[in-house]
């Protein structure tokens, strides 16, 4: 089971063609992809239209899903961000901190195109989806 994030989302409703855009196309219903709450909030909340907004909900129904923060994961989340910060590395959202946590808890891969995670994936071990 695969993670997608947010970023990849937004690409893909926006017809953005790219490495994982075109991934997720090509795998969409073969391949087990999963969301949560924090990216179902970010990608619906953008959405102009309600038809639009009616589509991607659809789409996402259809999709594995987490509850993705809970106390462990959290307090999983803040230790990785001080020990990246250590390093002098900063996350630039508290989000992104805890969607690769949650990964990591559960080993699960994330598909994604921000650089924000590749701190995680050197130092932390975030697995990131192989193209």
């Amino acid at each position: 089971m695969i993670l997608v994030y947010s970023s990849v989302w937004i690409d893909y409703f926006n017809g953005i063609e790219n490495e994982q855009t075109n991934y997720l196309q090509a795998n969409l219903g073969a391949q087990p992809f999963a969301t949560g709450d924090l990216i179902l909030a970010e990608v619906l909340q953008g959405f102009k239209t309600e038809k639009a907004f009616r589509h991607a909900n659809s789409l996402f129904s259809e999709l594995f899903y987490f509850d993705m923060l809970g106390k462990e994961v959290a307090l999983k989340a803040a230790s990785n961000y001080r020990l990246l910060r250590k390093r002098g590395l900063t996350i630039r959202k508290t989000m992104d901190i805890m969607i690769a946590t949650f990964c990591m808890v559960h080993d699960m891969p994330l598909l994604h195109n921000d650089r924000d995670f590749n701190a995680a994936e050197t130092h932390l071990g975030l697995k990131r989806v192989n193209l």
